[in-house]
């Protein structure tokens, strides 16, 4: 089961003619890694379309408010990188790269803060790959070799971006919990919570709609 431009469209307004773009991808991405019943499909259109901004979006986006960062940090648990981050909130405001260096400095595989590969391994991708680690991982198996390591850019690419989608899907065992209709475990597999839930739930739903 193929999905055509007019389909995606549908499920991802907003998208627009960037949905042309990406149906050749998706369809590729789709057949190489079993995401070919409506269940599994309706499923992977509303998380990539959600961390996409539905399609729009390929790199992480880290541009935060001081407020913000002072409300995420904290509400988050003691000893967790944003709470560490609270007093910084002022510095690191408003500059990505300053803030992707702090928040993801010396974790999945990055180098410390000042390496800069916070910033060069932030997410990107339909479902946003992040950090070295997943950025080697994702290249061998998408290229047998490591070079996304060195033009991790790569991943902005539509092909690209929906092939690192599939990659992980297929790694977090999304088909399985996808023909349970489970979107839920499949959100916080994704999203390490319930982020943008309903939002998910809304595509889902649309997506199911459009494949009869």
């Amino acid at each position: 089961m193929a999905v055509t431009e007019q389909q995606l469209q549908q499920i991802l307004p907003n998208a627009g003619r960037q949905a042309g773009v990406f149906v050749p991808g998706l369809n590729a991405t789709m057949g190489k890694y079993g995401i070919v019943s409506r269940l599994r499909m309706a499923a992977f259109f509303a998380q990539i379309g959600h961390e996409s901004g539905q399609l729009r979006t390929l790199s992480e986006n880290l541009n935060y408010r001081a407020d913000r960062i002072r409300q995420i940090g904290l509400s988050s648990p003691a000893g967790s990188r944003w709470r560490s981050l609270v007093p910084r909130a002022d510095e690191l405001a408003g500059n990505s790269e300053r803030f992707a260096n702090a928040v993801y400095g010396g974790r999945m595989g990055n180098g410390p803060e000042a390496s800069g590969d916070g910033w060069r391994y932030r997410g990107r991708g339909l479902i946003q790959v992040t950090g070295r680690d997943n950025y080697a991982a994702c290249s061998e198996a998408l290229f047998g070799d490591s070079r996304l390591l060195s033009t991790p850019e790569l991943l902005e690419h539509p092909v690209y971006a929906a092939m690192s989608a599939g990659w992980f899907w297929q790694k977090a065992g999304l088909n399985t919990l996808a023909d349970q209709g489970d979107l839920l475990t499949i959100t916080k597999r994704i999203n390490g919570g319930t982020s943008g839930l309903d939002d998910r739930k809304a595509l889902y739903a649309r997506a199911l709609e459009v494949l009869q």
